[in-house]
């Protein structure tokens, strides 16, 4: 039994903060969360790891990575199975390090997510909690198809992938539909299809869309979460609150890719280099993305759509895993530390039916707890200070 204890602790939920907190928790399981020194009287047997002036707040949660997007490496040609799964096992490290404790993989090579997370429940390699869509699915030569996608065409098709891929393990069922311009890939009917059945099959579904009018085509197909959704409007918002709906805006990789083809437009472009040759044409896209998130993030926010954190960031020249980068732009933006904490905590647990399993500081759930240095509570760039993780209860 183990009593952690810090100046600060968050428990998730955006808004509790409780001075002078702590947690106790017994093998994988919370135990209590309170003062720390009721908690010290309460359970006097409790081991007590005390980490001063830093904060104590729940494991974070990724809700849109690909551990296995290799396809930027410049060795392209070398990576084989084995070493694309040696590649994303590298990337789940990277998520325990900066205190990532669930990720929803949003598509990779097929069987990669499902086989890692059976090698993490069987002890040979150490892995967040992972939620996957498998491939995902695109129509023929569709955004994606050239890393991996499945090119499905037609409502009975997409059905019948849909059903495949629950069967090879996936959890979620991701279509996705723009790339940079105004074509919305899937017509209606292949979209509607594509909810409908994977919600007949006790399945929720997520979407890649970014650009009009294939946000608005998602909405109202009933996709549980919007992926991007650069250009989603303050109305449309209001609509996907009625519905249910959450967005995952990945505000961090468009930001980054805006500041990185700047560079690349003064120096020119390196064909040879796969990120540059993929990335540099768009510049006009990302530049417009960053100011349509600046222009409607907060007003969509305080509309109360649940708000997803996610990172979706692939180059090999960008920061692996940049939760951390995701979450300080939402509080440029106007959220406070803890709101933006809840995108990454309460709201993906409800959103993935974990509610019962983590997401936040609260007794009967599991110890996914991250500890950092500072006080996270007022300055969201402490969460850079990992002190300590746990995954249910074992210190990672």
């Amino acid at each position: 039994m183990i009593l952690l204890k810090a100046k600060k602790l968050i428990t998730g939920d955006g808004k509790t903060i409780i001075e002078d907190g702590g947690v106790v928790f017994d093998k994988d399981k919370i135990l209590a969360v309170g003062k720390a020194e009721k908690l010290s009287n309460d359970f006097p047997q409790a081991e007590v790891r005390d980490y001063g002036n830093g904060t104590i707040l729940p494991g974070l949660m990724d809700a849109h990575i690909h551990l296995g997007y290799y396809w930027t490496q410049p060795d392209l040609h070398r990576y084989n199975d084995f070493m694309i799964a040696y590649y994303a096992q590298k990337q789940a490290e990277t998520c325990l390090a900066k205190g990532v404790t669930t990720i929803r993989d949003c598509c990779g090579p097929q069987f990669l997510l499902e086989t890692l997370r059976l090698a993490a429940e069987k002890g040979f390699v150490k892995a967040p909690r992972i939620l996957h869509t498998d491939r995902g699915i695109c129509i023929t030569g569709g955004h994606g198809h050239e890393d991996g996608i499945e090119e499905v065409d037609g409502a009975e098709n997409i059905r019948h992938t849909i059903r495949r891929q629950k069967k090879d393990g996936a959890d979620w069922i991701k279509l996705l539909t723009t790339n940079r311009d105004d074509i919305c890939e899937f017509t209606q009917e292949e979209l509607d299809a594509g909810v409908e059945e994977a919600h007949r099959l006790g399945m929720k579904c997520v979407v890649h869309s970014g650009t009009q009018p294939g946000i608005q085509m998602c909405i109202d197909a009933g996709f549980d979460t919007i992926e991007h959704g650069n250009f989603l409007t303050v109305e449309q918002a209001k609509q996907m609150v009625k519905n249910q709906q959450s967005w995952t805006p990945t505000m961090f990789a468009y930001h980054f890719l805006a500041d990185y083809n700047k560079k690349v437009q003064e120096v020119g472009i390196d064909h040879s280099n796969q990120s540059t040759e993929t990335y540099s044409h768009h510049l006009d896209f990302f530049e417009s993305s960053v100011q349509a998130y600046s222009n409607n993030f907060k007003a969509i926010y305080d509309e109360g759509l649940t708000i997803l954190a996610g990172t979706d960031m692939v180059m090999l020249e960008a920061p692996s895993v940049p939760i951390v980068e995701e979450l300080e732009l939402m509080v440029r933006y106007g959220l406070t530390p803890v709101e933006a904490i809840q995108t990454a905590t309460q709201n993906p647990a409800r959103v993935f039916d974990l509610l019962d399993t983590t997401g936040e500081l609260k007794d009967g759930l599991q110890a996914d707890i991250l500890v950092v240095d500072g006080d996270a509570t007022a300055d969201i760039e402490a969460l850079r200070n990992v002190r300590q993780v746990y995954l249910a209860g074992s210190e990672v």
